[in-house]
């Protein structure tokens, strides 16, 4: 039944599943979202054991939130705004899970199943704020440096010449990336919300600052070495491989406080029957034989309210 659903909502969002691979596959930004499903799967598979002792059940709750889902999907399609449409999309496969198979087992897969939030590519909202301030950290690190120069916004004009922190420059595609696997890393290497808290402000922090020196290095080498040189040497070593390095001292000065293994990330099985939410999601329990023609139910007047409104 969950095939079948997830078959219906894939055929339903077909629109937006192309969209999001058209830029997971050519957008630089979004380029790490190709890894996203790979590791969701991962992470459900090593549930499997304990899934195996939960016996599935429909949840109405989750019919309610599949609902929602639908919603925001068709919102997204009428008003033309790609991200919401996009999010309705991620959303129903992910609320499809918890109302076929019931809140234990969601519970048991509420890692996966919330990293796929991060199928969704967002982000681009960012890039002039992002822009703004590598400019500023890569001008205050060329003063520091010694090299003469004078900014207007995204400009800097040096006696190498003007360089300009175009979109590409702006680190978003970095910033978002280390928030993905920041996300990851919180919840199946740290057990407490301190250390949680510290790892993801991190890995938002460290991405920015060593944006800033991306930026500053290419313009301070082309102060001996030529614009050209310097733009080459940008695009080979300051590209993803910078940001292997940047993200290798990032998870190496984490490591000494890791609290535990993927393989012990998430609840256990008597954890999950215990859970406040769970046990409340409980009491609105139902066959899946019945939640499976409401699932496809709610699909359908999705596809033909989208029809109506010409989305």
């Amino acid at each position: 039944m969950l095939g079948l659903a997830s078959l219906a909502v894939f055929t339903l969002t077909a629109r937006e599943w192309g969209e999001m691979t058209h830029q997971w596959w050519n957008s630089a930004t979004y380029s790490h979202i190709l890894l996203i499903p790979a590791i969701v799967a991962w992470l459900a598979w090593e549930r499997r054991d304990a899934l195996a002792r939960i016996a599935p059940g429909g949840s109405w709750v989750g019919v309610v939130l599949f609902a929602v889902a639908a919603g925001l999907w068709l919102a997204g399609r009428a008003s033309g705004l790609n991200l919401l449409a996009h999010a309705g999309a991620v959303g129903m496969l992910q609320t499809a899970v918890f109302a076929l198979l019931g809140a234990r087992v969601a519970a048991l897969l509420a890692l996966p199943l919330g990293l796929m939030v991060f199928l969704v590519p967002f982000g681009q909202e960012i890039v002039p704020p992002m822009q703004a301030i590598t400019a500023k950290l890569a001008i205050a690190l060329t003063h520091w440096s010694g090299v003469p120069a004078q900014t207007d916004g995204i400009y800097i004009d040096t006696p190498a010449g003007l360089f300009i922190v175009a979109e590409a420059c702006s680190g978003v595609n970095f910033l978002v990336a280390a928030f993905a696997i920041g996300v990851l890393v919180c919840f199946t290497a740290f057990d407490g919300w301190a250390r949680r808290a510290a790892f993801m402000a991190a890995s938002i922090i460290v991405p920015i600052l060593a944006n800033g020196v991306r930026a500053w290095g290419t313009i301070y080498i082309a102060q001996s070495q030529g614009v050209e040189f310097a733009a080459g040497f940008d695009h080979i070593v300051y590209g993803w491989i910078f940001f292997g390095i940047v993200l290798a001292i990032l998870l190496g000065g984490a490591r000494p406080f890791f609290q535990r293994t993927p393989e012990e990330a998430g609840l256990s099985v008597e954890e999950a029957v215990r859970h406040p939410l769970v046990i409340a999601a409980e009491q609105f329990g139902g066959r899946s034989a019945i939640v499976f023609p409401a699932v496809l139910t709610i699909a359908a007047v999705a596809a033909i309210a989208a029809r109506a409104s010409g989305g």
